[in-house]
């Protein structure tokens, strides 16, 4: 019997990142979907069967953290693991003490994404 594969959202506004990462998502098992903007994935249909959402923080308009609050707002629990090209550890803690499974720094490794990945799906 194949499990189910988890549908993984990559929100990020750079084109060679929705470009990569979903493939990679891919290999790792699961199911991806690529939105250029926040509100992009809020206009789309697949909000409920997403169970991961790889999310990039800085983008024009929404950002991932106003998308965060959003769906938080909106009582949709969804695991969120940030990507940013700006972080250090202080941003790292702020964004897992609100919640978020993690935030991998750009660029991060194929090991490190699949880590957050797997910890979002399956919470400890």
């Amino acid at each position: 019997m194949m499990r189910e594969r988890a549908l993984v959202a990559v929100v990020d506004d750079d084109e060679s990142v929705r470009e990569a990462l979903p493939d990679l998502v891919r290999e790792l098992g699961h199911e991806a979907e690529a939105y250029s903007s926040a509100e992009d994935f809020l206009a789309s249909s697949r909000i409920d069967q997403t169970r991961c959402l790889v999310l990039d923080i800085a983008m024009p308009g929404m950002t991932g953290l106003d998308l965060q609050r959003v769906l938080t707002a909106r009582g949709k629990n969804i695991p969120i693991v940030f990507i940013t090209a700006h972080g250090d550890e202080t941003v790292r803690r702020h964004l897992k003490e609100r919640g978020a499974v993690d935030c991998l720094v750009k660029p991060f490794s194929d090991t490190a994404l699949q880590e957050a990945i797997n910890e979002a799906l399956n919470p400890k």
